[in-house]
């Protein structure tokens, strides 16, 4: 554990410490594209953030590779130096997608080099446990086309939900450390080596999002751009990659009789490794409904719009902190509930638990719908915004009418209208030059 806590730190370190420079580098560069009607940011801001993110992944390789027990990860398995030339490939696209905005097709067709090329290495799926068939083998080919769909979808999820100051790092961040206990606990737990690169893929990838982090949230110095995005999702889709299919379910023995009787118990623990989507399932349910909405309306499924979820928050009220923390409320609570369920999936704590979160999350989540008022009593002990609109009316100096009465009705704003205070607003921009 203390080798991974290394290679997190060295990882956060590299890429907190290269943000900076970076930055400068991208203003240079002229990677500050023009504020677009979608964007919720009101100034220009650099991208290229993921050149920073980039050189902190090789920095934990580099540091993991010299480390005693983590050095028997390369000597093992070829599924790092797989990972790296995935990653070089997908940053490299990313790059040049940040600079010069490169067409979609041709990144939907980089994305699938990006993981062909692991697949060609050794990092791919071999075989899946299904419930109440047991392991099945996959052939090369339909090996080859599942990890390519797997890597491709988790790069695009990520990459859509990147609407917001920390929203995508963070997130991400979250998934990473709940696949990592995943995979550790199948490492160290039950002795099996071939764990042992998912829980170095996840430790790097919790570093890169938390050096990059202090960078990123609101206000935002510095963009992560599709060279971040995409390189955090393909690293994600990786480690699940790694683990998901090249550990026999049959060698941890959880349990006594047949092997299809083992794999059938054991969906729980399978579930939220076999479809990545399941630990990072608000991106990917965004991506769902993107293209779904996109399609509807004739438009390409890649065009850009601004119904993603995290502009919905900002439409019904909540302030882009708000929102971001909302997102982070539901990633942590779909993740780590099925880790926990995959733990112990009988307790039936665990279901109570997630019901009563999701009870939570659901008041925060309408919570400007139903602001507070206290009582005249207490309008001066309270801030503004829980006092009665007469009152505050009468606190300015102007006369009190029915528009601002007391029992007036709260119309929600639409994003795109100017003249929104805060950081709900989504108003259109003049061009900058």
């Amino acid at each position: 554990m203390r080798e991974y806590l290394l290679t997190l730190c060295i990882t956060a370190a590299v890429t907190y410490l290269l943000t900076g420079p970076v930055r400068k580098f991208a203003i240079v560069a002229g990677a500050m594209p023009e504020i677009r009607a979608r964007d919720v940011h009101r100034e220009p801001t650099p991208r290229l953030g993921g050149i920073a993110m980039f050189f902190g992944l090789c920095a934990g390789l580099l540091v993991a590779d010299h480390l005693t027990n983590l050095s028997e990860v390369f000597e093992k398995s070829n599924e790092p130096r797989a990972l790296l030339s995935g990653a070089a490939l997908i940053w490299l696209i990313g790059v040049l997608d940040d600079k010069f905005e490169i067409d979609a097709l041709i990144k939907l067709g980089g994305q699938m080099i990006a993981a062909g090329v692991m697949v060609v290495q050794g990092l791919t799926i071999l075989w899946i446990p299904l419930p109440g068939i047991g392991t099945v083998a996959l052939t090369q080919w339909q090996g080859t086309l599942l990890t390519v769909a797997l890597v491709v979808i988790t790069i695009n999820a990520v990459n859509f939900v990147d609407g917001l100051d920390g929203l995508a790092a963070g997130m991400v961040c979250i998934a990473a450390a709940a696949f990592f206990m995943y995979a550790y606990r199948i490492w160290y737990s039950y002795g099996i080596e071939a764990a042992a690169p998912a829980s170095l893929f996840a430790a790097i990838l919790m570093g890169m999002c938390l050096g990059f982090l202090p960078h990123n949230m609101h206000p935002a110095r510095i963009f992560m751009g599709d060279s971040g995005s995409m390189l955090i999702g393909l690293v994600l889709a990786a480690g699940a990659i790694s683990v998901t299919g090249q550990v026999d379910p049959d060698v941890m023995k959880l349990f006594s009789g047949s092997e299809r009787n083992t794999v059938h118990q054991m969906v729980p623990v399978y579930i939220p490794l076999l479809m990545p989507l399941t630990i990072i399932a608000i991106p990917a349910a965004d991506l769902i409904l993107a293209i779904v909405r996109r399609t509807w309306r004739g438009q390409s499924p890649f065009a850009a719009d601004r119904g993603h979820l995290h502009h919905r928050l900002l439409e019904i009220g909540h302030s882009h902190s708000r929102a971001v923390l909302i997102m982070y409320f539901w990633s942590a609570l779909i993740a780590f509930g099925a880790l926990a369920y995959s733990v112990n999936s009988a307790s039936m704590w665990i279901v109570l638990g997630v019901v009563a979160l999701s009870a939570v999350g659901l008041v925060l989540l309408l919570l400007p719908r139903f602001t507070p008022r206290a009582p005249r009593w207490a309008e001066r002990f309270v801030p503004p915004r829980y006092r009665r609109r007469k009152a505050v009316a009468v606190e300015a100096g102007a006369e009190p009418t029915a528009a601002v009465g007391a029992d007036e009705e709260r119309v929600p704003v639409a994003a795109g209208v100017s003249g929104v205070n805060g950081a709900t607003a989504v108003s259109p921009r003049s061009r900058t030059r």
